[in-house]
């Protein structure tokens, strides 16, 4: 799951919701620092209810990403994509190809989400909002695997930027993939993926009720 897709479902507990968007987010600006979740559940009953409540949805987080990997749905498609991707990419092997293969399925799931439920990703980023980031990197630094100092500007710019709409436009997402791809330090795609999304997205689309399947909120 991607970041939307775990927070969709908790948009009336803002704290809660940002503990399932820190895993995340911390992978894009922190790679080593980690909130796992025997830590964070040492937390989850913490007289501080701010940290209990972050620490709960670290919690959910890692929860949900257990189920989710697990199902049919999500193993068919990353396999599916991930051949397809290193066809397109004239037989590449690799990391690259298997890498793009499992977080395409999770980021055309948030768009899916984003499309079923309008206007809701305007509330998530409101509710992002309402949260300090300062309050909320000082307790995730009480479990973390090590101190981050970057999670304040992260979220500042999630709340400016604001990409998840992106994910929603071919092109756009192609963008945001390459933004990824430099983050870890790969080769970044070309126009031939862009041809190729259009079809990820439909297969996506088309088996989101068997990639959610324990997902708690109902969908056409």
């Amino acid at each position: 799951m991607n970041c939307f897709t775990h927070a969709l479902p908790y948009l009336d507990r803002p704290h809660f919701m940002v503990g399932c968007c820190v895993p995340d987010w911390l992978s894009a600006v922190d790679r080593k620092c980690r909130v796992r979740e025997r830590s964070a559940k040492e937390f989850i009953g913490d007289p501080d209810p701010l940290l209990a409540a972050v620490a709960q949805g670290v919690v959910q987080h890692h929860e949900d990403d257990h189920w989710f990997h697990q199902t049919e749905a999500f193993a068919t498609l990353n396999m599916q994509f991930s051949v397809e991707i290193r066809d397109i990419l004239k037989g590449e092997s690799g990391f690259r190809a298997g890498f793009l293969g499992h977080i395409i399925v999770e980021l055309l799931l948030d768009a899916f989400l984003i499309e079923q439920f309008p206007g809701q990703l305007e509330v998530h980023y409101d509710r992002v909002a309402q949260v300090s980031p300062h309050r909320l990197q000082e307790k995730i630094n009480r479990f973390a695997t090590r101190p981050t100092q970057n999670l304040v500007y992260y979220i500042e710019r999630y709340l400016d930027i604001r990409f998840l709409f992106d994910y929603l436009d071919d092109s756009r997402l192609l963008f945001r993939l390459n933004n990824v791809m430099k983050r870890v330090k790969l080769e970044s795609l070309d126009d031939r993926i862009l041809t190729w999304i259009p079809s990820a997205r439909h297969r996506v689309y088309q088996r989101a009720a068997d990639l959610l399947c324990d997902y708690p909120l109902k969908f056409d």
